[in-house]
């Protein structure tokens, strides 16, 4: 959402340099990455019962780390990176 001044009112939006605690099979509970978000998808975001499955749900947040690899996450996967 954007305000008058076409700022983003969330923390998190397209633009947004973000971090984020990435599965790795080597690393106990993860690996701590940064990126920036490149796509948002709320508009495609569904609730699971809604489908009639619980695998592969849809994740709002799309972001390229800056590793090179392209993620998917939701808002609560997320916080601002400094």
């Amino acid at each position: 959402m954007t305000d008058k001044n076409g700022k983003s009112k969330d923390a998190t939006a397209v633009g947004s340099r973000v971090r984020m605690t990435v599965s790795d099979a080597d690393t106990e509970g993860g690996v701590t990455c940064t990126g920036v978000v490149i796509e948002d998808y709320e508009d495609m975001v569904v609730d699971r019962g809604s489908v009639g499955r619980d695998w592969a749900p849809v994740q709002r947040w799309a972001i390229a780390l800056d590793d090179g690899r392209l993620v998917f996450a939701n808002d609560e996967d997320l916080t601002v990176a400094d």
